[in-house]
């Protein structure tokens, strides 16, 4: 277990690279498992999540390699189709394999999932979902066992909430109905969706209607290896912009995608910041005192559930009052006593978070309790006076790549710290 301790009030100063999208990378590497042939990977971010999938392919037999970000994935004759739950409960990711192997298998044999606890985040749609497209699926001692019954003709399906791992899983089990033609309503729209469809596409798959709310899907008997290169992580780039803005700093970040965050720059203009743009590159100055404001946490092209933590700390250090719902996960809240511990003015009323803004956080110790909860806390430790201890700070490993080089390369006086298990 590790700490990570940081010595904050200094502007951040210099250039980050952005890591490939985490987001991205989980679901393409689970939908490798539909070809027989090898898949390369580029920009692939080096992260405990990522390593759990790699330990998931290879536990079902599949020789992966993963080195200076490119990642090779080579199916071997036959594979798997049970997961042990200890590989399994580490993410929710996970859980997005089951699609695959059934279409190669005809069944298999997934726990259900774990990760952060930010909320209830059910797999009854994923459920849902396969058995309209012909699997039959069943729960035993918190196994889900899903067995391919029929192929249906025709299907249409309507998600009733545009869930991105819904939408991710029943893509995987369409494209290999060979003949059928499979229509998904209400779909996700996130950037990292929309690389999935792309990705299937560019191994053989044909699906039409990528970006918006309906994807329509002509099943193929067979997919192929190909090469594909993961975009940037808009999670950790809205990190590092409002590090940059918590620190009263200037920041810009490289190797960045200027579609996949345009709520959040409009509404960080709109606080106040100086945020310039070009073809790939951001970068984020601290002018003047920024304002409250009030930020509603959406499905893409809304501002990210993944940020409203690291919002909160933002808002905690501006001008006046924010007001901060969440429609993603209504009770991601308990990043809020923590930040209180630091001198954050806020609370928790009807499922929103009330802020008043203050000059500066105070350090202290803090306990982590999820990964954008941990990010959220190293950000007030970067504005907060003196030191601050984030303890648990594990967390962050799952999200973001080479955190404390990144930052001190920036000007940030921060380090993990090894802690010693109480005998």
């Amino acid at each position: 277990m590790k700490s990570f301790q940081l010595k904050g009030g200094i502007p951040l100063k210099g250039q980050v690279r952005i890591s490939g999208s985490k987001n991205t990378a989980l679901p393409l590497i689970a939908a490798s498992l539909l070809t027989e042939e090898p898949v390369i990977l580029k920009n692939v971010p080096n992260l405990e999540d990522v390593r759990t999938m790699v330990d998931i392919l290879k536990h079902v037999g599949v020789a992966v390699s993963f080195r200076d970000g490119t990642m090779a994935i080579t199916p071997k004759s036959g594979l798997g189709n049970h997961l042990p739950y200890e590989s399994v409960r580490k993410m929710r990711a996970s859980f997005n394999v089951l699609g695959p192997l059934v279409m190669r298998h005809g069944e298999a044999h997934v726990p259900l999932p774990g990760g952060c606890a930010i909320g209830p985040r059910p797999v009854d749609m994923h459920l849902e979902g396969m058995r309209a497209l012909g699997i039959e699926t069943t729960i035993n001692h918190g196994v889900v066992s899903a067995k391919r019954i029929q192929t249906p003709d025709a299907q249409t399906f309507h998600l009733r909430i545009p869930s991105v791992g819904t939408t991710e899983q029943l893509l995987s089990i369409a494209v290999l109905m060979e003949g059928a033609e499979v229509v998904l309503n209400n779909v996700a729209l996130e950037p990292e969706v929309q690389e999935m469809a792309l990705f299937l596409n560019r191994m053989g798959a044909r699906i039409e209607g990528i970006g918006t709310s309906a994807l329509r899907i002509t099943g193929v008997k067979r997919l192929f290896g190909t090469e594909y290169e993961i975009i940037p992580d808009r999670i950790e780039t809205g990190t590092y912009l409002l590090a940059a803005l918590v620190s009263r700093g200037d920041v810009e970040l490289v190797g960045y995608h200027p579609g996949h965050n345009v709520t959040l720059v409009r509404k960080l203009q709109e606080m106040g910041a100086d945020i310039r743009e070009s073809e790939n590159r951001i970068r984020a100055r601290y002018l003047r005192p920024l304002r409250g404001t009030d930020i509603h946490a959406e499905v893409y092209p809304g501002v990210p559930t993944d940020l409203q933590p690291q919002l909160t700390v933002l808002a905690a250090v501006s001008e006046g009052v924010s007001v901060i719902t969440d429609t993603v996960f209504t009770d991601r809240f308990v990043h809020v006593d923590e930040l209180k511990r630091l001198g954050a003015n806020c609370s928790v009323r009807n499922h929103t978070i009330i802020v008043h803004g203050v000059d500066q956080l105070k350090g202290a110790p803090v306990k982590a309790n999820d990964l954008r909860g941990a990010a959220a806390l190293i950000l007030a430790g970067i504005n907060a006076k003196d030191q601050t201890v984030i303890q648990n700070i594990d967390y962050i490993f799952r999200g973001y790549e080479e955190i404390s080089s990144k930052l001190r390369g920036i000007g940030a006086q921060c380090e993990l710290v090894e802690e010693e298990l109480a005998s």
